[in-house]
């Protein structure tokens, strides 16, 4: 199994993970045309992608989903809370998941899990091959619980949300209720947060960690480094930071 990001940001979120010759995205937050030239850059067919699973209905995540998968046939995977909010719930490409039911599709078993976000009913995802290897990826929530860790260890590589810095969101240009959303319970992960989840279920197992929503107007690149380098024991320039606006390298997951 390996990932790629296609891009990840405020602006749109999308994550592609391939396993024998067939691809899954997790979120569509491009248009469709964005969408395949991305995933041209990395050598992927449409023909090989075979289901969108969405984590909820924020526009970042959520509103390329319908027009690529009409397009290429495919069926798209949210919670009924999502689902209804963007009006899918008579689609015949929507599936209807819920949390902890595992569903396995194209050698990979994905296990949705809820997190605390202000959508209606959000889920990030647990991914494992049938060959043996766990990928978490997780985005979009303001605070982390007993269950969150416990679905998240074990994994052999992590892509989690390291959204805001505290000090730079207070000073920065968003409005005080904005900025209260954002920080609270039910908003994004903070660069400090992000550290605790990754030494909380750091294991000798866990070899690839990439962190991404990273604010553009409230965070520094540096910061998160710095914080993510000093639990997972290595320099800061090794640290790796998705893009909003670029396409990641392939991360194989190999024993």
């Amino acid at each position: 199994m390996k990932y790629a990001s296609l891009g990840s940001g405020s602006r749109g979120n999308a994550t592609l993970i391939e396993h024998q010759q067939h691809c899954v995205l997790i979120d569509c937050g491009f248009s469709r045309k964005v969408t395949l030239q991305r995933m041209a850059q990395l050598d992927i067919d449409p023909a090989q992608l075979k289901a969108v699973w969405v984590t909820h209905e924020h526009s970042d995540h959520a509103k390329g989903v319908q027009g690529l998968c009409e397009a290429l046939d495919i069926p798209f995977y949210a919670s009924f809370g999502t689902a209804r909010k963007m009006e899918w719930l008579e689609h015949p490409l929507w599936h209807c998941i819920r949390a902890e039911q595992v569903v396995t599709l194209a050698g990979l078993s994905v296990t949705p899990v809820t997190v605390p976000h202000d959508a209606q009913e959000p889920l990030q995802y647990v991914i494992s091959s049938d060959d043996g290897y766990k990928l978490g990826v997780l985005s979009d929530l303001g605070s982390l619980t007993p269950h969150i860790v416990e679905q998240y260890t074990g994994c052999h590589a992590l892509q989690i949300e390291a959204n805001h810095d505290p000090q730079l969101l207070q000073v920065g240009p968003y409005p005080p209720s904005l900025r209260a959303r954002v920080a609270g319970n039910f908003g994004h992960l903070n660069n400090q947060q992000c550290a605790e989840l990754v030494a909380r279920v750091s294991w000798p197992g866990l070899k690839k960690v990439t962190a991404g929503h990273i604010s553009e107007k409230n965070n520094d690149r540096n910061r998160v480094r710095a914080l993510l380098a000093s639990v997972l024991n290595c320099l800061p320039p090794d640290v790796e930071l998705l893009e909003q606006d670029t396409v990641s390298d392939w991360y194989q997951l190999a024993l």
